[in-house]
């Protein structure tokens, strides 16, 4: 049963990374996204089998994770993407 939530978790970050980049939110590329959704799910996870604390189910822990890495980890490959889309226009 644990295998389920942690893989269930992975692909509910997979799908918020997605949701955030075709909405527009974040700038970082689908497959950069994905990463740091990925990253934060599994820090969120293992705080919550480590000590116990979680924010809800491991699905909410995930969105709500991976949400809050999106919007809060910028990465280089977006500065640049968005500073070369400026000089292009």
């Amino acid at each position: 049963m644990i295998l389920f939530s942690f893989f269930g978790s992975l692909m509910l970050a997979g799908v918020v990374a997605f949701l955030f980049e075709k909405w527009g939110w974040t700038h970082n590329g689908i497959i950069p996204s994905v990463f740091i959704a990925w990253g934060a799910v599994l820090v969120l996870y293992f705080i919550r089998s480590l000590f116990g604390f979680s924010l809800g189910s491991p699905g909410i822990d995930a969105v709500i994770g991976s949400a809050a890495a999106l919007i809060l980890i910028p990465t280089e490959y977006a500065s640049k993407k968005r500073t070369r889309n400026r000089r292009d226009r």
